[in-house]
Protein backbone atom coordinates (compact mmCIF):
# COMPACT_ATOMS: atom_id res chain seq x y z
CA UNK A 1 0.00 0.00 0.00
CA UNK A 2 1.34 3.50 -0.86
CA UNK A 3 2.37 5.54 2.18
CA UNK A 4 1.58 9.41 2.17
CA UNK A 5 4.90 10.96 2.53
CA UNK A 6 4.68 14.51 4.32
CA UNK A 7 7.16 16.49 6.15
CA UNK A 8 7.29 17.05 9.56
CA UNK A 9 5.80 20.58 9.34
CA UNK A 10 2.89 19.25 7.29
CA UNK A 11 1.88 15.91 8.66
CA UNK A 12 -1.22 15.92 11.22
CA UNK A 13 -1.96 16.69 14.57
CA UNK A 14 -0.06 14.92 16.96
CA UNK A 15 -1.37 14.97 21.05
CA UNK A 16 2.03 15.54 22.59
CA UNK A 17 4.27 18.07 22.26
CA UNK A 18 7.76 17.57 20.20
CA UNK A 19 11.38 18.43 21.30
CA UNK A 20 13.58 21.03 19.22
CA UNK A 21 16.50 19.75 17.33
CA UNK A 22 19.94 21.37 17.96
CA UNK A 23 19.40 23.54 14.29
CA UNK A 24 15.83 24.41 14.91
CA UNK A 25 16.98 25.62 18.67
CA UNK A 26 19.33 27.71 16.31
CA UNK A 27 16.92 28.57 14.07
CA UNK A 28 14.58 30.07 16.66
CA UNK A 29 17.52 32.10 17.95
CA UNK A 30 18.75 33.82 15.11
CA UNK A 31 14.98 34.56 13.91
CA UNK A 32 13.94 35.89 17.30
CA UNK A 33 17.12 38.13 17.43
CA UNK A 34 16.34 39.12 13.10
CA UNK A 35 13.06 40.34 14.24
CA UNK A 36 14.10 41.91 17.17
CA UNK A 37 16.02 44.23 15.03
CA UNK A 38 13.06 44.96 12.59
CA UNK A 39 10.76 45.19 15.27
CA UNK A 40 13.16 47.83 16.92
CA UNK A 41 13.53 49.92 14.13
CA UNK A 42 10.17 50.20 13.73
CA UNK A 43 8.90 50.89 17.44
CA UNK A 44 12.03 52.92 18.20
CA UNK A 45 10.41 56.19 15.90
CA UNK A 46 7.06 56.47 18.83
CA UNK A 47 9.54 56.49 21.60
CA UNK A 48 11.32 58.99 19.83
CA UNK A 49 8.17 60.72 18.98
CA UNK A 50 8.51 63.90 21.08
CA UNK A 51 12.24 63.78 20.43
CA UNK A 52 11.52 64.47 16.83
CA UNK A 53 8.35 66.71 17.24
CA UNK A 54 10.57 69.00 18.87
CA UNK A 55 13.94 68.93 16.82
CA UNK A 56 11.94 68.93 13.42
CA UNK A 57 9.18 71.27 14.33
CA UNK A 58 6.51 68.24 13.37
CA UNK A 59 2.93 68.44 13.57
CA UNK A 60 0.95 65.70 15.36
CA UNK A 61 -0.21 64.80 11.22
CA UNK A 62 3.17 65.33 9.71
CA UNK A 63 4.60 62.68 12.93
CA UNK A 64 1.80 60.13 11.53
CA UNK A 65 2.83 60.17 8.22
CA UNK A 66 6.29 59.39 9.55
CA UNK A 67 5.14 56.55 11.04
CA UNK A 68 2.84 55.28 8.88
CA UNK A 69 4.74 55.54 5.97
CA UNK A 70 6.64 52.10 6.55
CA UNK A 71 3.29 50.43 6.74
CA UNK A 72 2.36 51.54 3.41
CA UNK A 73 5.78 50.84 2.04
CA UNK A 74 5.45 47.67 3.49
CA UNK A 75 2.09 46.91 2.44
CA UNK A 76 3.08 47.28 -1.25
CA UNK A 77 6.25 46.16 -1.43
CA UNK A 78 4.41 42.79 -0.25
CA UNK A 79 2.07 42.41 -2.66
CA UNK A 80 4.36 43.01 -5.15
CA UNK A 81 6.52 40.47 -3.85
CA UNK A 82 4.43 38.08 -2.99
CA UNK A 83 4.08 35.81 -6.39
CA UNK A 84 8.32 35.57 -6.29
CA UNK A 85 8.63 34.50 -2.72
CA UNK A 86 7.49 30.89 -3.69
CA UNK A 87 10.15 30.63 -6.08
CA UNK A 88 13.16 31.22 -4.61
CA UNK A 89 15.12 29.69 -1.70
CA UNK A 90 13.75 31.74 1.39
CA UNK A 91 17.21 32.32 2.91
CA UNK A 92 18.39 34.06 0.12
CA UNK A 93 15.18 35.97 0.15
CA UNK A 94 15.93 36.87 3.61
CA UNK A 95 18.88 37.79 3.22
CA UNK A 96 18.10 40.17 0.39
CA UNK A 97 15.58 41.92 1.60
CA UNK A 98 17.16 42.18 5.08
CA UNK A 99 20.01 43.95 3.43
CA UNK A 100 17.85 46.41 1.91
CA UNK A 101 16.28 47.11 5.42
CA UNK A 102 19.82 47.87 6.79
CA UNK A 103 20.28 50.00 4.18
CA UNK A 104 16.97 51.95 4.63
CA UNK A 105 17.67 52.23 8.68
CA UNK A 106 21.23 54.04 7.90
CA UNK A 107 19.42 56.33 5.79
CA UNK A 108 17.04 56.98 8.94
CA UNK A 109 19.71 57.81 11.21
CA UNK A 110 21.43 60.11 8.79
CA UNK A 111 17.67 61.97 8.22
CA UNK A 112 17.96 65.89 8.83
CA UNK A 113 14.40 66.93 7.72
CA UNK A 114 11.33 65.76 7.46
CA UNK A 115 10.92 65.16 3.65
CA UNK A 116 14.55 62.78 4.16
CA UNK A 117 12.95 61.24 6.84
CA UNK A 118 9.80 60.31 5.32
CA UNK A 119 11.88 59.24 2.19
CA UNK A 120 13.99 56.83 4.20
CA UNK A 121 11.41 54.95 6.38
CA UNK A 122 9.45 54.49 3.14
CA UNK A 123 12.49 52.80 1.93
CA UNK A 124 13.11 50.93 4.84
CA UNK A 125 9.19 49.69 5.08
CA UNK A 126 9.84 48.08 1.63
CA UNK A 127 12.30 45.84 2.50
CA UNK A 128 11.54 45.76 6.20
CA UNK A 129 8.05 45.03 5.90
CA UNK A 130 8.41 41.77 4.17
CA UNK A 131 11.02 39.84 6.33
CA UNK A 132 8.06 38.96 8.63
CA UNK A 133 6.56 37.21 5.97
CA UNK A 134 9.82 35.50 4.97
CA UNK A 135 10.47 34.59 8.65
CA UNK A 136 6.93 33.02 9.25
CA UNK A 137 7.13 30.66 5.58
CA UNK A 138 10.42 29.68 6.98
CA UNK A 139 9.02 28.86 10.17
CA UNK A 140 6.33 26.86 8.99
CA UNK A 141 8.33 24.44 6.34
CA UNK A 142 10.52 23.86 9.43
CA UNK A 143 8.58 23.73 12.50
CA UNK A 144 5.36 20.99 12.77
CA UNK A 145 2.09 22.71 13.71
CA UNK A 146 2.09 21.21 17.45
CA UNK A 147 5.27 23.07 17.88
CA UNK A 148 4.67 26.79 16.86
CA UNK A 149 2.94 28.36 19.08
CA UNK A 150 6.15 27.55 21.32
CA UNK A 151 8.20 28.98 18.54
CA UNK A 152 6.00 32.43 17.77
CA UNK A 153 5.98 32.72 21.37
CA UNK A 154 9.78 32.94 21.48
CA UNK A 155 10.60 34.76 17.94
CA UNK A 156 7.65 37.28 19.57
CA UNK A 157 9.57 37.61 22.17
CA UNK A 158 11.17 40.40 19.57
CA UNK A 159 8.17 42.50 20.56
CA UNK A 160 9.41 41.94 24.47
CA UNK A 161 13.54 42.14 23.60
CA UNK A 162 12.99 45.61 21.73
CA UNK A 163 11.13 46.87 25.00
CA UNK A 164 13.64 45.54 27.83
CA UNK A 165 16.94 46.51 25.59
CA UNK A 166 16.00 47.87 22.39
CA UNK A 167 14.11 50.92 23.11
CA UNK A 168 15.59 51.77 26.55
CA UNK A 169 19.07 51.58 24.66
CA UNK A 170 17.94 53.58 22.33
CA UNK A 171 16.29 56.10 24.24
CA UNK A 172 19.76 56.39 26.07
CA UNK A 173 21.51 56.73 23.32
CA UNK A 174 19.39 59.79 21.75
CA UNK A 175 19.27 61.50 25.38
CA UNK A 176 23.47 61.19 25.93
CA UNK A 177 23.68 61.32 21.88
CA UNK A 178 21.44 62.28 19.78
CA UNK A 179 18.35 60.28 18.07
CA UNK A 180 20.57 59.82 14.84
CA UNK A 181 23.06 57.22 16.72
CA UNK A 182 19.52 55.01 17.88
CA UNK A 183 19.50 54.10 13.79
CA UNK A 184 23.47 53.98 13.61
CA UNK A 185 23.26 51.32 17.05
CA UNK A 186 20.65 48.74 14.77
CA UNK A 187 22.59 49.18 11.70
CA UNK A 188 25.46 47.57 13.17
CA UNK A 189 23.73 44.93 15.10
CA UNK A 190 21.43 44.03 12.05
CA UNK A 191 24.95 43.93 10.28
CA UNK A 192 26.37 41.02 12.08
CA UNK A 193 22.83 39.19 12.37
CA UNK A 194 22.96 39.54 8.41
CA UNK A 195 26.73 37.66 8.07
CA UNK A 196 25.69 34.87 10.73
CA UNK A 197 22.52 33.97 8.54
CA UNK A 198 24.97 34.28 5.59
CA UNK A 199 27.63 31.50 7.04
CA UNK A 200 25.20 29.87 9.67
CA UNK A 201 21.72 29.36 8.06
CA UNK A 202 20.89 25.83 5.71
CA UNK A 203 18.88 27.18 2.54
CA UNK A 204 15.04 26.50 2.69
CA UNK A 205 13.79 25.53 -0.65
CA UNK A 206 11.98 22.29 -0.21
CA UNK A 207 8.94 24.29 -1.14
CA UNK A 208 10.18 24.46 -4.94
CA UNK A 209 9.72 20.74 -5.47
CA UNK A 210 5.45 21.69 -5.01
CA UNK A 211 5.35 24.54 -7.32
CA UNK A 212 3.22 23.98 -10.39
CA UNK A 213 2.76 27.78 -11.41
CA UNK A 214 5.24 29.45 -13.21
CA UNK A 215 4.14 32.82 -13.54
CA UNK A 216 4.17 34.72 -10.15
CA UNK A 217 1.27 37.02 -10.94
CA UNK A 218 -1.05 34.35 -11.70
CA UNK A 219 0.00 32.49 -8.12
CA UNK A 220 -0.68 35.25 -6.38
CA UNK A 221 -3.97 35.98 -7.38
CA UNK A 222 -4.42 32.26 -7.55
CA UNK A 223 -3.10 32.72 -3.49
CA UNK A 224 -5.58 35.52 -3.29
CA UNK A 225 -9.15 34.26 -5.15
CA UNK A 226 -9.08 31.08 -2.41
CA UNK A 227 -11.72 31.78 0.17
CA UNK A 228 -10.28 30.16 3.42
CA UNK A 229 -7.01 31.99 2.62
CA UNK A 230 -9.33 35.49 2.54
CA UNK A 231 -10.89 34.91 5.92
CA UNK A 232 -7.42 34.55 7.15
CA UNK A 233 -6.20 37.59 5.39
CA UNK A 234 -9.13 39.33 7.16
CA UNK A 235 -8.29 38.34 10.84
CA UNK A 236 -4.44 38.96 10.70
CA UNK A 237 -4.76 42.44 8.93
CA UNK A 238 -7.42 43.68 11.60
CA UNK A 239 -5.59 41.90 14.54
CA UNK A 240 -2.69 44.65 15.24
CA UNK A 241 -5.44 47.71 14.15
CA UNK A 242 -5.09 48.41 17.97
CA UNK A 243 -1.65 48.47 18.66
CA UNK A 244 -0.72 50.77 15.29
CA UNK A 245 -3.41 53.38 16.52
CA UNK A 246 -1.81 53.58 20.23
CA UNK A 247 1.66 53.83 19.52
CA UNK A 248 2.79 56.79 17.41
CA UNK A 249 1.21 58.92 20.31
CA UNK A 250 2.28 56.33 23.53
CA UNK A 251 5.14 58.17 25.26
CA UNK A 252 3.62 61.81 24.51
CA UNK A 253 0.42 60.69 25.65
CA UNK A 254 2.14 59.31 29.40
CA UNK A 255 4.31 62.17 29.44
CA UNK A 256 1.70 65.12 29.00
CA UNK A 257 -1.39 63.36 30.34
CA UNK A 258 -0.69 61.14 32.74
CA UNK A 259 2.14 63.11 34.28
CA UNK A 260 5.23 60.63 33.87
CA UNK A 261 8.57 62.68 33.27
CA UNK A 262 10.24 61.57 30.44
CA UNK A 263 13.29 60.15 32.11
CA UNK A 264 10.92 57.59 34.09
CA UNK A 265 9.53 56.24 30.20
CA UNK A 266 12.83 54.07 29.87
CA UNK A 267 11.99 52.26 33.49
CA UNK A 268 8.12 51.69 31.94
CA UNK A 269 9.64 50.07 28.43
CA UNK A 270 12.35 48.00 30.54
CA UNK A 271 9.83 46.54 33.24
CA UNK A 272 6.81 45.93 30.39
CA UNK A 273 9.31 44.25 28.90
CA UNK A 274 10.66 41.90 31.37
CA UNK A 275 7.48 40.94 31.97
CA UNK A 276 6.66 40.18 28.21
CA UNK A 277 9.63 38.50 27.98
CA UNK A 278 8.75 35.95 30.40
CA UNK A 279 5.25 35.54 29.74
CA UNK A 280 5.49 35.11 25.83
CA UNK A 281 6.85 31.56 26.17
CA UNK A 282 4.05 30.63 28.66
CA UNK A 283 1.63 31.48 26.28
CA UNK A 284 3.79 29.46 23.38
CA UNK A 285 3.20 26.57 25.65
CA UNK A 286 -0.31 27.39 26.32
CA UNK A 287 -0.94 27.34 22.99
CA UNK A 288 -0.01 24.28 21.97
CA UNK A 289 -0.90 22.34 24.76
CA UNK A 290 -4.13 23.82 25.03
CA UNK A 291 -7.20 24.95 22.23
CA UNK A 292 -5.32 28.33 20.31
CA UNK A 293 -8.79 29.72 19.90
CA UNK A 294 -9.60 30.08 23.67
CA UNK A 295 -6.37 31.15 24.63
CA UNK A 296 -6.77 34.10 21.95
CA UNK A 297 -10.13 34.98 23.57
CA UNK A 298 -8.76 35.14 27.29
CA UNK A 299 -5.44 37.51 25.39
CA UNK A 300 -8.42 39.61 24.14
CA UNK A 301 -10.54 40.60 27.03
CA UNK A 302 -7.23 41.16 29.02
CA UNK A 303 -6.38 43.51 26.55
CA UNK A 304 -9.75 45.27 26.19
CA UNK A 305 -10.06 46.21 29.71
CA UNK A 306 -6.46 47.13 30.22
CA UNK A 307 -6.63 49.55 27.10
CA UNK A 308 -9.88 50.83 28.35
CA UNK A 309 -8.33 51.59 31.51
CA UNK A 310 -5.14 53.03 30.19
CA UNK A 311 -6.81 55.29 27.40
CA UNK A 312 -8.73 56.94 30.23
CA UNK A 313 -6.18 57.46 32.74
CA UNK A 314 -5.59 60.54 34.37
CA UNK A 315 -2.13 61.55 36.48
CA UNK A 316 -0.97 58.66 37.85
CA UNK A 317 2.05 57.38 39.58
CA UNK A 318 5.00 55.19 38.04
CA UNK A 319 4.16 52.00 39.63
CA UNK A 320 0.93 52.26 38.48
CA UNK A 321 1.13 52.92 34.83
CA UNK A 322 4.31 50.14 34.80
CA UNK A 323 1.55 47.53 35.74
CA UNK A 324 -1.30 49.05 33.39
CA UNK A 325 1.28 48.37 30.70
CA UNK A 326 2.09 45.18 31.73
CA UNK A 327 -0.77 43.70 31.38
CA UNK A 328 -2.03 45.53 28.36
CA UNK A 329 0.94 44.24 26.95
CA UNK A 330 0.26 40.54 28.43
CA UNK A 331 -3.00 40.57 26.85
CA UNK A 332 -1.86 42.14 23.67
CA UNK A 333 0.48 39.52 22.79
CA UNK A 334 -1.65 36.38 24.06
CA UNK A 335 -3.54 36.98 20.96
CA UNK A 336 -0.71 37.30 18.44
CA UNK A 337 0.89 34.53 19.38
CA UNK A 338 -2.18 31.89 19.43
CA UNK A 339 -3.31 33.48 15.93
CA UNK A 340 -0.12 33.92 14.03
CA UNK A 341 -0.19 29.74 15.03
CA UNK A 342 -3.18 29.23 13.47
CA UNK A 343 -2.58 31.16 10.38
CA UNK A 344 0.87 29.17 9.79
CA UNK A 345 -1.69 26.42 9.42
CA UNK A 346 -4.02 27.72 6.55
CA UNK A 347 -1.67 27.82 3.28
CA UNK A 348 -0.64 24.86 1.43
CA UNK A 349 2.73 24.29 0.97
CA UNK A 350 3.08 25.76 -2.26
CA UNK A 351 1.18 28.76 -1.50
CA UNK A 352 3.12 29.59 1.81
CA UNK A 353 5.42 32.31 0.75
CA UNK A 354 2.57 34.08 -1.32
CA UNK A 355 -0.10 33.46 1.53
CA UNK A 356 2.44 35.33 3.89
CA UNK A 357 3.31 38.48 2.28
CA UNK A 358 -0.11 38.82 1.07
CA UNK A 359 -1.12 38.35 5.23
CA UNK A 360 1.58 40.47 6.48
CA UNK A 361 1.28 42.93 3.45
CA UNK A 362 -2.66 43.46 4.43
CA UNK A 363 -1.22 43.89 8.58
CA UNK A 364 1.14 46.68 7.43
CA UNK A 365 -1.18 48.52 5.05
CA UNK A 366 -3.88 48.52 8.06
CA UNK A 367 -0.75 49.57 10.61
CA UNK A 368 -0.50 52.66 8.07
CA UNK A 369 -4.22 53.62 7.65
CA UNK A 370 -4.34 53.13 11.68
CA UNK A 371 -1.71 54.96 12.52
CA UNK A 372 -3.06 58.05 10.31
CA UNK A 373 -6.26 57.15 11.24
CA UNK A 374 -4.95 57.83 14.69
CA UNK A 375 -3.35 60.94 13.64
CA UNK A 376 -6.40 62.85 12.10
CA UNK A 377 -8.56 61.21 15.54
CA UNK A 378 -5.84 62.66 18.55
CA UNK A 379 -5.70 66.09 18.92
CA UNK A 380 -2.88 68.51 20.68
CA UNK A 381 -3.06 72.20 20.92
CA UNK A 382 1.06 72.57 21.07
CA UNK A 383 3.81 70.03 21.22
CA UNK A 384 3.81 70.39 25.36
CA UNK A 385 0.04 70.16 25.37
CA UNK A 386 -1.70 67.04 26.84
CA UNK A 387 -3.32 65.05 23.64
CA UNK A 388 -7.28 65.18 23.38
CA UNK A 389 -9.49 62.17 21.99
CA UNK A 390 -7.30 59.20 23.26
CA UNK A 391 -10.08 58.02 25.03
CA UNK A 392 -11.60 57.45 21.35
CA UNK A 393 -8.48 55.28 20.25
CA UNK A 394 -9.52 53.12 22.91
CA UNK A 395 -13.07 52.62 21.76
CA UNK A 396 -12.19 51.95 18.76
CA UNK A 397 -9.86 49.44 19.92
CA UNK A 398 -12.53 47.63 21.67
CA UNK A 399 -14.69 47.10 18.62
CA UNK A 400 -12.07 46.11 16.28
CA UNK A 401 -10.58 43.38 19.35
CA UNK A 402 -14.39 41.74 19.57
CA UNK A 403 -14.59 41.66 15.66
CA UNK A 404 -11.43 39.81 15.90
CA UNK A 405 -12.83 37.05 17.61
CA UNK A 406 -14.97 35.96 15.28
CA UNK A 407 -12.80 36.11 12.28
CA UNK A 408 -10.19 34.11 14.34
CA UNK A 409 -12.91 31.64 15.44
CA UNK A 410 -13.49 31.23 11.36
CA UNK A 411 -9.71 30.94 11.04
CA UNK A 412 -9.31 28.13 13.40
CA UNK A 413 -12.47 25.84 12.51
CA UNK A 414 -10.25 26.51 8.73
CA UNK A 415 -7.68 24.62 10.51
CA UNK A 416 -9.58 21.65 12.51
CA UNK A 417 -11.16 20.92 9.05
CA UNK A 418 -8.18 21.29 6.94
CA UNK A 419 -6.25 19.09 10.25
CA UNK A 420 -9.52 16.16 9.58
CA UNK A 421 -8.79 15.98 5.96
CA UNK A 422 -5.22 15.44 6.42
CA UNK A 423 -6.01 12.63 9.40
CA UNK A 424 -8.01 11.08 6.91
CA UNK A 425 -5.20 10.82 4.19
CA UNK A 426 -2.83 9.46 6.36
CA UNK A 427 -2.67 5.96 5.27
CA UNK A 428 -0.44 3.28 7.39
CA UNK A 429 2.52 2.11 5.91
CA UNK A 430 1.92 -1.31 4.28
Amino acid sequence: MKKNITTSADAPLKPQMEKFSGYQKFLIAILAILQFTVVLDFMILSPLGNILIKEMSLSPEQFSWAVSAYGFAAGIAGFISAGFNDKFDRKKILLFFYTGFIIGTLLCGLATSFEYLLIARIITGIFGGVIGSVSLAIVTDIFHFNQRGRVMGFIQMAFAGSQVLGIPAGLAMANHFNWHSTFFMIVALGGIIGLVVLFRMKPVDGHLNAQTENNPIKHLFRTIEKRDYRIAFLASALLPTGGYMMMPFGTTYVEHNIGIASKDLPIIFLMTGIASMLIMPLVGRLSDRLNKFHVFVGGTFVAIIMVTIYTNLNPSPLWLVIMINVLMFVGIMGRIVPSNSLSTAVPDLKDRGAFMSVNSSLQYLMGGVSSKFAGLIVTQETPTSPLGNYDVLGLVVTIVSLICIFLVYRMSVIVREKTKTMNAQQVPAS
